[in-house]
């Protein structure tokens, strides 16, 4: 090959990256709010709250915290009527198009409220559901906003919050 005929591509970066899903597995979902502003705590209210409507219909929760700028989900998916599993797209894009609406809506605001990518990692069989979900349940400690996880309103724990 003649390298001073050789073709150049320029490098294109994709932004909307490819989701693996595998049936049955729980996935650890992060998204991060537009341009990452801090939603104010009665928009974090209403987050967390849109996190719980899809409970035990589309998906099982396990755990949710509302970040002043991102989410963290511990999920598995269920299935539909027909037996399929519910998608990551299916699940996400219902969530944040709804609250992104709600919170819109309650700052008199238009436009994103949400990035468009989200990171998702499928646990693996020998991570514990409770101990990731303990672990992303201590991230406002971690951050300095609380001493301790019972002080943060906007989390959620399936084993205690889900029980009452």
């Amino acid at each position: 090959m003649n390298k001073g005929n050789a073709k150049t591509y320029p490098l294109v970066f994709k932004r909307d990256l490819p989701h693996i899903q595998r049936e049955g597995r729980t996935y650890f979902v992060t998204f991060s709010t537009h341009e990452r502003w801090n939603l104010p705590e009665s928009a974090r209210a209403l987050v967390l709250e849109h996190c719980l409507k899809d409970h035990r219909s589309r998906m099982m929760l396990h755990a949710a915290v509302v970040m002043p700028d991102h989410v963290h989900l511990l999920f598995t998916p269920l299935c539909d009527p027909e037996g399929k599993s519910y998608s990551l797209s299916e699940i996400l894009g219902g969530l944040k198009g709804s609250s992104a609406h709600s919170i819109n809506k309650l700052m008199n605001r238009k436009g994103k409220a949400w990035q468009g990518e989200s990171f998702d990692h499928i646990l693996r069989s020998s991570e514990a559901i409770k101990e990731k979900a303990e672990y992303i349940c201590n991230n406002p400690v971690r951050k300095g906003l609380v001493a301790s996880i019972e002080d943060y309103p906007w989390l959620w724990r399936e084993w205690v919050e889900g029980q009452l």
